[in-house]
């Protein structure tokens, strides 16, 4: 009998506990090692709260808790919630999430999310990603902090911002593969973002990138150029600072304060239109400018729906952003041209990808003009910047900006190079084996981690400007590593006229940059089939390259053409050289940089 009742009393027990994991489960994807991709549902429905804020009858924001015991709320700005809603339809709508549990939502330490649907088609066009940092973070950028609209442009994807909601942290570089990143950094999309708290920002309808620009000209979902411009800030100079400061603002809480002028460009193109899965950034080149810039104060963008419902307002720690429905910004449609036709600019860097490696989401990193034999980031070197490659780029610097950013082709390699340009050097990595990787995003501080193998020794190209006409006439080889220059060539001395024709690039749109990209690649690899014939003539077998004489893509006909021509060129010198043909090797060095193989 006491058996039978023990047994009646754990069987009792079971379905209990049962039921009550069925009546408060756990959300199915909480704290796995599976994608986050959503809030996790709220375990206890018994545990929401409804509020109707505005007295129709209806609730305007829910109340609740997840992970554990974090506190949220929902705000419902378009008024379409219902009792018995877990969550809103994020159309028009605001998330708040009280990280640190102080009672407080949007305030030090938390995280909010809103979002806009500017035309009621029930898919938001405007996501805000407010995450604030602690109130000691002061007088500088606040890395930890965001302040991120992310707008849709050209599309309808209802892709945004990506956030780990099991760490509920912004993960803007999370990426599946190479490059395809999870935040809409494809297509036709732009972003703004100052890394600092809300409530520390003077004028909340401007930001640092002001915007970062994505433009998908084919359609393909994927972005083919990007421009970023940056409004850099006037910050609250720390307590004793005396060294003089631009910031004037009399309210003590706020640190930052926008010039409302662009003083810092980046653009880049994909000039071979090659991303795809497994590819999907894949840009070549890129211009940066720097200096005073432009106004852009004029550039007003009103976003209807936007405005958070007003009774809210009391709810927040700073609604300051809530209260927002402009943001001011040079939007996809003007930004060229503002460039070009309005930027004040102080000089002007080039930058190239010539081993074909880079998959960053943004650009091309620019090499600095800084010593040419050091190596590492922020070691003074050309890859100072800690996300360059090490090596395989080529940098090219207009120190006084006299060449305004435009292009030419020279006619030394047949390639693009920066009109203006004093010097510039080209850190060869045949194997694309040194370049800037994005990997290790967990934890944040190791999102712009530099895991690159730095090479011991390198080749170095050099270009210089020595007759000062704005075009490179003078370029030294480094081939062996040492850091000495073996080699030295003056065009003028070949009787090679080193101009030619400008590309301005304020009035060459993408497809333009693509076709003349396909073009200067096809003369590549078509003078590199006039050279093989011209090295069979001569005596010497090109079957040792047989690599490069079978490129599959529009790229590998750009690599492979530039170094077919120039180890048979080097082949030939040797031979000539070994027969005491002077005569020869000065053919065939003024051949090379000509471009002209005709006489040969």
């Amino acid at each position: 009998m006491n058996r039978l009742l023990i047994l009646i009393l754990i069987l009792f027990l079971v379905v209990e506990v049962v039921a009550q994991d069925w009546q408060n489960p756990v959300y199915w994807n909480e704290k796995t090692q599976l994608i986050p991709w959503r809030l996790p549902f709220v375990t206890d429905s018994k545990n929401i709260e409804y509020v109707d804020l505005d007295n129709d009858g209806d609730p305007d924001v829910l109340r609740t808790t997840i992970l554990g015991g974090v506190p949220i709320m929902w705000i419902d700005d378009d008024d379409d919630m219902k009792r018995g809603d877990l969550e809103c339809d994020q159309d028009n709508d605001c998330l708040c999430v009280d990280i640190n549990k102080d009672g407080i939502f949007g305030g030090p330490e938390d995280l909010c999310i809103d979002w806009t649907d500017t035309d009621n088609d029930g898919v938001a066009e405007v996501q805000l990603v407010v995450i604030n940092g602690g109130l000691k973070n002061r007088y500088y950028f606040d890395w930890g902090a965001d302040y991120m609209y992310i707008i849709d442009w050209g599309e309808k994807d209802g892709i945004k911002n990506f956030i780990n909601w099991n760490e509920l942290v912004l993960r803007a570089w999370v990426h599946n593969g190479h490059a395809n990143f999870f935040t809409d950094y494809h297509g036709n999309t732009l972003f703004l973002k100052m890394h600092g708290s809300t409530f520390r920002i003077g004028d909340l309808r401007y930001n640092w990138e002001n915007p970062f620009i994505f433009y998908d000209y084919d359609k393909d979902n994927l972005s083919e150029m990007a421009i970023r411009l940056v409004d850099t800030p006037h910050f609250r100079p720390k307590p004793g600072d005396k060294s003089g400061s631009k910031f004037d603002t009399p309210d003590p809480e706020i640190d930052i304060q926008f010039t409302k002028s662009i003083d810092y460009v980046a653009i880049t193109w994909d000039l071979d239109n090659d991303n795809r899965q497994g590819n999907e950034f894949d840009f070549d080149m890129s211009l940066k400018f720097s200096g005073k810039g432009f106004e852009y104060s004029d550039q007003v963008h009103k976003f209807k729906n936007m405005r958070g419902l007003a009774e809210s307002d009391k709810l927040f720690y700073d609604a300051r952003w809530r209260q927002n429905d402009e943001l001011i910004y040079p939007d996809q449609n003007v930004a060229y041209n503002k460039i070009f036709e309005e930027g004040k600019w102080d000089y002007c860097w080039f930058v190239f990808d010539e081993d074909d490696d880079c998959n960053r989401w943004e650009r091309v990193e620019f090499y600095e003009p800084k010593d040419l034999w050091k190596i590492g980031g922020e070691k003074g070197g050309l890859d100072n910047n800690k996300q360059a490659d090490a090596a395989g780029d080529r940098g090219e610097f207009d120190l006084d900006n006299s060449g305004k950013g435009n292009l030419y082709i020279a006619p030394f390699d047949g390639r693009l190079h920066l009109y203006g340009a004093e010097w510039g050097a080209w850190r060869i990595d045949m194997n694309a084996a040194s370049y800037q990787g994005y990997g290790g995003l967990y934890p944040p501080a190791k999102s712009h981690v530099r895991d690159q193998i730095e090479p011991e020794k390198w080749t170095t190209v050099r270009y210089s400007d020595t007759d000062k006409n704005e075009f490179f006439d003078c370029i030294e080889y480094d081939l062996n590593g040492d850091t000495v220059f073996e080699e030295k060539v003056f065009l003028s001395e070949l009787g090679i006229d080193d101009r030619a024709s400008i590309i301005y690039t304020g009035e060459t749109d993408y497809k333009s940059f693509n076709k003349i990209f396909k073009k200067l690649t096809n003369q590549i690899w078509s003078r590199s089939l006039e050279v093989l014939a011209i090295a069979k003539k001569q005596g010497i077998s090109s079957s040792w390259y047989s690599f490069w004489q079978q490129p599959r893509t529009l790229n590998e006909k750009y690599q492979y053409g530039y170094w077919l021509t120039f180890y048979l060129y080097k082949d030939m010198c040797h031979a000539a050289l070994l027969k005491g043909d002077t005569e020869l090797k000065k053919k065939l060095d003024k051949a090379y940089y000509s471009g002209n193989w005709e006489k040969l």
